[in-house]
């Protein structure tokens, strides 16, 4: 017998007993203010997938005591799952010592103001003791109810005696400990409105030795109860269930808490969690762009096993790369991973997980488009001689390049490469407008935009030639542009006299953008279509950390604690123009000293020319180069304008919503708690323009001043605090890093339109794989890779195979893992997991907003027929038709009983998704 399995039989036969219990259940306990909402799904699809495969269980309740702050998503997202309530800790300190003296510590969370009610959750803050036992003991100096001490690792003491173990309950002390014990649960009784007490016992790294802890603990136990009447209280064991089955049965009205957030968290007047909104700026980037590569990578897997399913991809090969990436996306989620608030040690090995599951899953694309593929596999018909010139010498690259998302596109991508000239033809021989023009990073390499054509989810092939003959030197070479360079005189700050005198403009169809040439910053933009001109400069900015402890509060890995204003990070700037047919690029570079010779922090804006299409129009490219930064220093970008914002910037929970920030005066700490987490965009606004800032990763955020907006984009901090240096938590980053912003500027009524689908195209941008020559001409074909198109409201969230083995019917599945057919059975490869997001709140725009009908069958229709379809829970654990919530009475909503939230489909897979629902399925194709 399989000793897995065998484990496996007891674990299953403790929870049938009510003695173990599952909470929260995904792969981690992930971060609520950096993590975006797609990723946090992940984990916990991965996490909820794994345990009913092995066990038959579905979580029901959350203990998300460490993430710092609390996001108004989670609540959303663990409705969705299937929650019946939701537990919480790490909320401001002072709010939550006001909530305490109101018994406001629970409520009802509407994490959505569209959904409202239909995915509620009961919420549970713990008090402000957290998820800690009480660690004083006014009998003892040791720790508190710790009997097992202090955690040793690797290496546990062979004596059995820990650094500062608890005295042992007995005789003489067992009175004391009660004492302690009981007047800390009355203590917090004062704070909750039933009688029931939820007293966590332990802490970080407690229990290893749960031996020592449950001997200590039954003694005690036992005599409160013995002497319940004198103490007035009784105490038993309970899992999270136990105790919120008791305050369910307690029929009382709550109060309902809206869509607000528990962002930022402060524990202490000094102590803004607000520094890890941009600590470990490159784990955050490698997180999202590996998230990004298994999004696309996902749905031309499913495209390649229902259109060529005899292909020469091994499917259980397949499944194990994409496996891998899951695992390190998920991992990575982690509450101390994605927000850098762990070790250089820890924070390199999320890097090597994430890039080996990169690897692995290029891999796997490489494998779909190398291997000889059957006919009917690619759509091509290059001509080797395009212009009739002797082109036997050229060079030739060729390239796929797939949209992963599932709407029409006309946009650029840029590769570089290591020729001054290119010609560019489509899969239908046709050439295709590029330009080319040199690198902004690299004098030996060269910048080619190429535009594409894509329709949803299909991918393209390209040949790009590079003829090694001579070309006359006119600024084109067929329909590629041949771009020039035009340089600047470097400006000192120190001589700036009257700016605004020598404006230099750069236009594209939507926008004019005027550069100040005493300075060489920008100077405005207008809105061309609207006429409407709004001052704009940009540059960076430093605040000066304090790394000496006696000196005053300091920054960390997780705190920023301002030290007085930032204070511009540069003293002259240079400029280049490269005017162009495509791309019209700015490059803007700051130094840190007059003298010197390589810049510190840099800027190109790339101004899209000729485009058509609204978004691609009014959006400007703006990557960035940061670092190395000296030493206890926080880089800023900041955006000031002529907007009378108020102080007020709008920023996206986890992408999935956006929240009001209202600036906040402080007695102190003021510039440090008006910073918010920006994982997909923020913006501020007046009556007439919005300027919207798209983010490829997270970032701080603020606006401290009318106007203005800035995002933290790096931090380098060493201090000398006891803590940090015993755990290696200095982020003494010395690395450069390189994100990405678009900006878009416009009426409000204009651009709201367009935010929530800008934000997914920066994120999902075109994935392109260069692929090996073709030993012969290819002919036109059929791809197995052709088109899904759906409306401009709703995401294709996902589309992937998970290749679960668990069956769908839950009393099947129960019966196949007490048979011993549990998890390690064979991979279910034909049912593909569809998850479709409604993007817009209600009022948000007024088409985009409405809610939409689709028939699933005809969406699909372009990668197969469908056999059938049935809707499942958010991780997909639950047929949606069996999955009933617990409702919880409140003053709109008095009778508490066992609801369901959920809706199935309409006849003929019809489906109508509401604004911000998110839905999920499992597709069988034919």
């Amino acid at each position: 017998m399989d000793v897995g399995w065998v484990y496996t039989v007891e674990v299953r036969q403790l929870m049938q007993e009510g003695r173990l219990e599952f909470i929260i259940g995904g792969q981690v306990m992930h971060d609520e203010a950096v993590t975006d909402v797609d990723d946090a799904i992940l984990q916990l699809t991965e996490g909820h997938g794994f345990l009913y495969e092995t066990f038959g269980v579905r979580p029901r309740f959350s203990w998300h005591v460490d993430p710092f702050g609390a996001s108004a998503t989670t609540p959303v997202l663990f409705a969705l799952a299937g929650f019946d309530a939701h537990l919480i800790s790490r909320i401001d300190y002072d709010l939550k010592d006001d909530m305490q003296k109101k018994k406001k510590l629970q409520f009802v969370w509407r994490g959505s103001p569209s959904l409202g009610k239909t995915h509620e959750i009961f919420t549970h803050t713990m008090d402000q003791y957290s998820y800690c036992t009480p660690s004083f003991l006014p009998f003892s100096n040791r720790s508190g109810f710790y009997w097992n001490g202090v955690a040793v690792f690797p290496d546990p003491p062979k004596d059995g005696v820990y650094p500062n173990m608890s005295l042992s309950v007995t005789k003489d002390t067992v009175e004391p400990y009660a004492q302690t014990m009981v007047t800390n649960i009355k203590q917090r009784a004062q704070w909750f409105r039933t009688s029931h007490v939820l007293w966590p016992w332990g802490c970080d790294k407690q229990f290893y030795n749960a031996s020592v802890q449950f001997t200590n603990m039954d003694i005690l136990m036992n005599y409160i109860n013995k002497h319940g009447e004198e103490f007035g209280v009784t105490v038993q064991y309970a899992t999270l269930k136990d105790y919120f089955k008791a305050i369910h049965q307690s029929n009382l009205t709550w109060e309902v808490r809206g869509s607000h957030d528990f962002l930022p968290y402060s524990t202490e007047l000094f102590q803004a969690w607000t520094g890890f909104y941009a600590s470990r700026n490159v784990l955050k980037g490698v997180a999202r762009r590996a998230s990004s590569l298994l999004h696309a990578a996902e749905s031309l897997f499913v495209q390649y096993r229902i259109g060529y399913p005899d292909g020469p991809v091994q499917k259980e090969l397949a499944l194990d790369k994409l496996k891998a990436l899951r695992w390190a996306v998920s991992e990575v989620q982690h509450h101390d991973a994605i927000t850098g608030t762990e070790s250089p040690k820890v924070a390199d090995m999320y890097m090597e997980h994430l890039t080996q599951g990169m690897i692995g899953v290029e891999e796997l694309l490489a494998a779909m488009f190398h291997l000889p593929q059957k006919p009917g596999i690619f759509s091509a018909n290059y001509s080797s001689n395009p212009d009739n010139t002797d082109s036997s010498q050229d060079v030739e690259q060729h390239i796929i390049v797939y949209n992963p998302l599932a709407w029409n596109t006309t946009t650029y991508i840029n590769i570089s490469v290591k020729f001054p000239v290119a010609l560019v033809f489509d899969d239908n021989g046709i050439a295709v407008p590029a330009q080319i023009q040199p690198s902004a990073t690299s004098s030996n390499d060269y910048d080619l935009f190429i535009v594409v054509d894509l329709a949803g989810l299909q991918y393209r092939k390209y040949l790009i030639q590079f003829p090694q003959s001579k070309c006359n030197k006119s600024s084109s070479y067929g329909l590629t542009h041949v771009a020039r360079v035009v340089t600047f005189k470097r400006r000192h700050v120190s001589e700036w006299k009257k700016t605004g005198r020598k404006l230099l403009p750069v236009l594209n169809e939507c926008y004019k953008l005027l550069f100040d040439q005493e300075t060489n910053l920008l100077h405005s933009i207008t809105h061309r279509l609207e006429k409407n001109l709004v001052r704009i400069h940009q540059d960076f900015w430093e605040y000066e950390a304090n790394g000496e402890v006696h000196a005053g509060p300091i920054s960390d890995n997780y705190i920023f604690t301002a030290n007085g204003f930032a204070i511009p990070a540069y003293k002259s700037v240079a400029m280049e123009i490269i005017p162009g047919k495509i791309i019209s690029e700015i490059r803007q570079y700051f130094y840190r000293e007059e003298s010197d010779s390589n810049y510190t922090y840099s800027v190109v804006t790339r101004v899209p020319v000729g485009f058509k299409d609204k978004l691609l129009c009014q959006r400007l490219d703006q990557s960035y180069w940061v670092g190395p930064l000296v030493v206890n220093r926080e880089a800023v970008f900041r955006t000031t304008t002529s907007l009378n914002n108020n102080r007020t910037v709008y920023t996206d929970n986890n992408g999935y919503q956006m929240m009001k920030r209202q600036y906040k005066q402080y007695i102190n700490n003021t510039v440090s708690r008006n910073y918010y987490p920006m994982v997909r965009g923020a913006y501020i606004e007046d009556d007439s323009s919005r300027l919207i800032l798209l983010s490829e990763r997270a970032h701080g955020v603020a606006s401290l001043n009318q106007g203005q907006m800035e995002v933290m984009l790096h931090r380098r901090l060493w201090n000398n605090q006891e803590w940090n240096r015993g755990y290696n938590l200095t982020l003494n980053d010395s690395s450069v890093v390189r994100p990405i912003l678009w900006m878009m500027l416009g009426s409000p009524a204009a651009v709201a339109s367009l935010f929530q689908q800008g934000a997914l195209c920066l994120q999902h941008r075109p994935v392109v794989l260069p692929i090996d020559k073709p030993q012969k001409q290819w002919s036109q074909r059929e791809s197995w890779s052709r088109s899904v198109i759906l409306p401009q409201n709703l995401h294709m969230q996902l589309l992937s195979i998970p290749g679960w083995s668990y069956l769908p019917k839950h009393s099947e599945h129960l019966q196949k893992l007490s048979s011993g057919g549990g998890k390690g059975s064979e991979a279910d490869f034909d049912r593909v997991l569809l998850r479709i997001a409604h993007l817009y709140e209600e009022g948000e725009d007024p088409v985009l907003s409405r809610p939409i009908t689709i028939n699933l069958k005809e969406v699909m229709q372009g990668i197969g027929e469908v056999k059938a379809v049935k809707e499942r829970s958010l991780t997909g654990t639950w047929d949606i038709s069996e999955l009933q919530r617990w409702s919880w009475k409140t003053e709109s909503s008095k009778k508490a009983d066992n609801t369901s939230s959920f809706k199935g489909m309409k006849k003929d897979l019809i489906v109508t998704v509401l604004p911000k629902e998110i839905r999920t399925f499992f597709i069988y194709f034919k």
